[in-house]
């Protein structure tokens, strides 16, 4: 006689986070999901991102790494690099040479960037020449108010660090486009051309300075005003780093405010979860860390970049100021016995474009938290792979504490695809898997997700810093 099972005990089926969670975890969501538009809107660049998440892990306890000379359990220290990449870490009451349980999110989004010599006048308007930073829909950064955030150098020296487009008071600024009465030839190109790279200049002044010593008057009056206000020349241009984002807020969107609509939740939405899941960390059995990483968009590349060697280098001082000392062999058991989330954003199915995913291995949003076995492009290419083992560790964990997630792919087989930092924390010989939240409209400049899933992801990395 066979052992019949039910048909729900044998098939699996995604579940819906809305109709899983209490009164209670619905509230504990809105007020987590509150907090992270704010922390949109105080981070629309690296920079800022590290100066919240320093500002935030103080109220939490944490103190500057090199302020200590030796660590012990329940420990709770930060470290920052460069101004773009930030540490976090709670050490654990176990050797840490069985291993950290470490998640990794980046910082940096898609975006323009102004180039070296940017200003220049054209037929009575100063402008700003910009060179986009990640994979963007050029076309989108048109006829949007957008801000500028950066840092630049005085000509005494002094750096300051400039934001204009955010108060209420603030001018914006625009890339301009052509209206449809003359764009006929515009619109009959292939969408990645209709907009080129070197159109993206942003429109930056109007009025003129008269001098008749001077030919370009407007660029004349933007750079008086210029050094008026933060003693700055065109020659300061050459050493600044300004980003151009968009000039809105986050907002909650849909009637319901079921969803959460902004500028650079690609990777933020995972970032914020990350360090909130780790600030309510106190006394694990392994050692706790959380790194925001810069550079992801663009290939991981640089000294503040997944492949630079930050990570390692602060790992062996965690290790050193825990164990007195730190060799390579210590150094190569602690990272071999480690475990990685690494957390970054997924592709959520969109009703309205089905063709590009298929749809029994795509992200729903409201679904719950997304694991991605694996990402790349056609193939497997430029891809972390993750062991069975791994991922059944990981799946596990998730259940047993309750959390709501769901499996994908980005994209069908042949459509497209992308990667992550994964490929390069598995390249130190670290088991690693991506999960995060599925977000619609990914790289635009208004990416929309589910509080249902940003509320699972927070879920997912406390549950793993608590393993």
């Amino acid at each position: 006689m066979s052992n019949k099972k039910s048909w729900k005990e044998l098939s699996y089926e995604r579940k819906r986070v809305c109709l899983n969670i209490s009164d209670e975890e619905r509230s504990d969501m809105n007020n987590l999901c509150d907090n992270y538009r704010v922390f949109l809107d105080n981070g629309k660049t690296e920079r800022e991102c590290v100066i919240q998440t320093v500002a935030m892990a103080k109220e939490h306890g944490f103190v500057d790494m090199d302020t200590v000379q030796t660590l012990r359990p329940g420990d709770k220290v930060y470290s920052v690099n460069r101004n773009k990449n930030v540490l976090l870490a709670v050490i654990g009451s176990e050797d840490i040479e069985k291993g950290v349980n470490l998640v990794g999110a980046h910082i940096d989004s898609p975006r323009l960037d102004l180039k070296q010599n940017p200003l220049y006048e054209s037929d009575g308007m100063a402008l700003l020449k910009t060179h986009y930073y990640g994979g963007i829909k050029k076309y989108q950064w048109t006829a949007i108010p957008l801000a500028i955030h950066g840092v630049i150098y005085s000509e005494d020296g002094e750096k300051k660090e400039i934001v204009i487009g955010e108060d209420e008071n603030d001018p914006v600024f625009c890339v301009t486009d052509l209206l449809p009465h003359l764009a006929q030839n515009q619109m009959t190109k292939p969408l990645k051309d209709a907009v080129e790279g070197e159109s993206l200049n942003i429109l930056f002044g109007g009025y003129e300075l008269e001098d008749e010593d001077v030919k370009e008057s407007v660029k004349y009056n933007i750079l008086n005003m210029l050094y008026n206000k933060y003693g700055i020349t065109e020659r300061s241009f050459i050493s600044a780093e300004f980003e151009i984002v968009p000039a809105f807020k986050a907002k909650n969107v849909g009637l319901d405010e079921s969803f959460i609509g902004s500028y650079g939740q690609d990777d933020r939405v995972c970032a914020y979860t990350t360090i909130r899941a780790i600030f309510d960390i106190n006394a694990p059995k392994k050692t706790a860390m959380a790194i925001l990483v810069d550079k992801e968009e663009i290939g991981s590349t640089g000294n503040t970049g997944m492949k630079g060697g930050y990570f390692t280098m602060t790992l062996a001082e965690i290790i050193a100021k825990i164990k007195g000392s730190c060799d390579l062999l210590s150094l190569n058991r602690t990272i071999t016995n480690s475990a990685c989330l690494s957390s970054d954003v997924g592709a959520a199915f969109d009703p309205t474009y089905p063709d590009v995913s298929e749809k029994k291995n795509s992200a729903f949003a409201g679904a719950g938290m997304v694991l991605m076995k694996y990402t790349g492009a056609r193939g497997k290419s430029e891809s972390s792979d993750a062991s069975a083992e791994f991922v059944q560790r990981i799946t596990s964990m998730l259940d047993k504490n309750g959390v709501i997630w769901q499996t994908s792919e980005l994209g069908k087989v042949d459509q497209g695809g992308g990667g992550t930092i994964a490929q390069y924390v598995a390249e130190l010989n670290m088991d690693v898997i991506d999960c995060g939240v599925p977000v619609l409209s990914m790289h635009s400049p208004f990416e929309v997700t589910s509080k249902c899933d940003v509320y699972m992801a927070y879920r997912t990395y406390k549950a793993f810093y608590e393993e």
